[in-house]
């Protein structure tokens, strides 16, 4: 009986399996189809647009050459009248001395004769009859602007639509995930010296393998990238997955999506975890700052709540200041994390906040920046045992950087009560990072990324990043990566003597 409701069990698994993966798949068609239609409409668009820039452009040259004709008719008209007038001068004049030579003829006297004869010959040779030239200066045609459209008319005939460029290829062996920045190369199948443009597509996801549609977050689109690969920078690694795609572009249309890869762009990202709070400190999310006024406002509220019953006080001491529980979260290990305590989990001077997530394994990497007029905080990690009255530092559970701006900075590494002293210029941020595997916990320049100070240790229990703060507010940075240049600096810590480390220790 138990083995048939086993294989039962086993085919309706796979029949919700199957069954999801044929809704995904009819999701994708539907969305292939509302795809093609639109596609369909904005290239019938761009036909039209196309063939009214062609249209547009030979009214321009036709405007053009309409008035290189008309100024060529009016420059040829100009200098044929002027010949014409010219010639008809020139006419006149000759008939005019042809009348005076024949009344020159009628003449009697030798005298008068020969006189009037010499200014005969005198006009003749300056006549412009026999200067003028009898030669058109124009002829009677304009086929120099004639245009002939044969050829034009036969590319035009032959004219076909633009290929649709394939689809690029993404080699995930190409791709480089590294300091909170993604890089995605990639290649054409073939040469195409046609492509314009490409156009790139990210998006987070904590789902392995191809990317669903109703995923939880929508696309991210990077346009006009002309080489083959990009670089996506100061990106909040948020999700365990991203998934990349990419298509090619020509002047007229866009390619298919390459096969889309999966890239791993996993980081440590908590928040502060409100329940863990002493009462004095206001905690939203990731930022912190200290309230001189918070305990004893939360004191008058309980009493308020005491006037009206006992019932209303333990609720308030079992609940947030908002009445709702700090919802669980996933340990850096397989097993979940342990619910936090009442709003009174740190107490007295233990002016301090967990965050609300436990390492128990990895290397992580965080950073936290103080307000300039903060007078005291501290920035490290604790063992989740860290009791209620306990600072960061003091006891043997805890590891910390202590920076006290009151009076004269101080600037010390901390654990179990004891202090180095650090001789250098508080950054303006923190970086942590936490090697729980090779027990090691160090504070770098998170601008520089100059070592600042490095605890080895040997981590018994699971630990949580833990925050101290005194008259002033620190904003917490998750999500990140460990930086490059830490991890060449922690092998090259690794491979040097530990002595500067006074305070290292084995934890119990």
């Amino acid at each position: 009986m138990d083995t048939q409701k086993e294989a039962l069990q086993r085919i309706i698994t796979t029949l919700a399996s199957k069954n999801d993966e044929i809704q995904n798949f009819i999701d994708m068609l539907n969305h292939r189809l509302k795809g093609v239609q639109a596609n369909s409409s904005k290239v019938l668009s761009d036909l039209d647009e196309e063939f009214d820039g062609l249209y547009s452009l030979l009214d321009e040259m036709k405007e053009s050459m309409t008035n290189g004709i008309k100024q060529e008719q009016a420059h040829k008209t100009q200098e044929l009248q002027n010949q014409m007038t010219q010639s008809t001068n020139a006419l006149e004049s000759s008939e005019e001395l042809l009348e005076f030579a024949s009344r020159t003829l009628d003449i009697k006297e030798p005298e008068e004769f020969t006189k009037a004869a010499r200014q005969i010959k005198d006009r003749v040779t300056m006549a412009a009859a026999f200067r003028l030239s009898l030669k058109p200066k124009v002829s009677d045609n304009m086929t120099h602007l004639m245009v002939d459209f044969s050829q034009e008319r036969q590319m035009i005939q032959t004219l076909k639509f633009l290929p649709v460029p394939k689809a690029p290829e993404i080699d995930p062996a190409d791709c480089i995930v590294a300091d909170n920045c993604v890089t995605v190369a990639w290649r054409m199948p073939e040469e195409d010296n046609k492509i314009d443009h490409y156009v790139l597509e990210y998006r987070k996801t904590n789902y392995d393998g191809l990317p669903r549609v109703k995923d939880e977050r929508c696309w991210e689109l990077i346009d006009y990238i002309k080489g083959t690969e990009y670089t996506l920078s100061g990106l909040k690694f948020d999700s365990m997955y991203m998934n990349c795609r990419v298509r090619a572009c020509n002047k007229a249309v866009a390619g298919e999506y390459s096969d889309p890869v999966t890239l791993e762009t996993k980081a440590l990202t908590f928040a502060l975890d409100n329940t863990s709070s002493h009462l004095n400190l206001k905690v939203e999310d990731l930022y912190v700052e200290w309230d001189s006024m918070g305990g004893k406002s939360q004191e008058n509220k309980v009493k308020g709540k005491e006037n009206k019953g006992s019932g209303h006080v333990t609720l308030l001491k079992n609940n947030t200041r908002s009445g709702t529980p700090s919802p669980k979260r996933t340990s850096v290990t397989s097993r979940p994390a342990v619910v936090r305590g009442s709003r009174d989990r740190f107490t007295g001077e233990s002016y301090t906040v967990l965050g609300d997530i436990t390492v128990e394994g990895g290397q992580h990497y965080w950073e936290v920046k103080a307000q300039k007029d903060c007078k005291s905080y501290s920035v490290g990690i604790a063992y989740k045992t860290l009791g209620k009255f306990d600072q960061l530092g003091k006891t043997n559970t805890s590891w910390c950087l202590y920076v006290n701006n009151w009076l004269q900075t101080t600037f010390a590494a901390k654990h179990n009560n004891k202090a180095k002293a650090l001789e250098m210029t508080v950054p303006d941020r923190i970086g942590v990072y936490c090697d729980f595997d090779g027990g090691q916990l160090s504070f770098y320049n998170a601008n520089t990324k100059q070592l600042l100070y490095s605890f080895k240790t040997k981590f018994t229990q699971p630990v949580v990043p833990g925050f101290m703060v005194w008259c002033g507010g620190i904003t917490l940075y998750t999500g990140l990566q460990v930086p490059s240049a830490v991890k060449t600096l922690q092998r090259s810590e690794n491979g040097m003597s530990g002595s500067s480390n006074s305070l290292n220790n084995v934890a119990q």
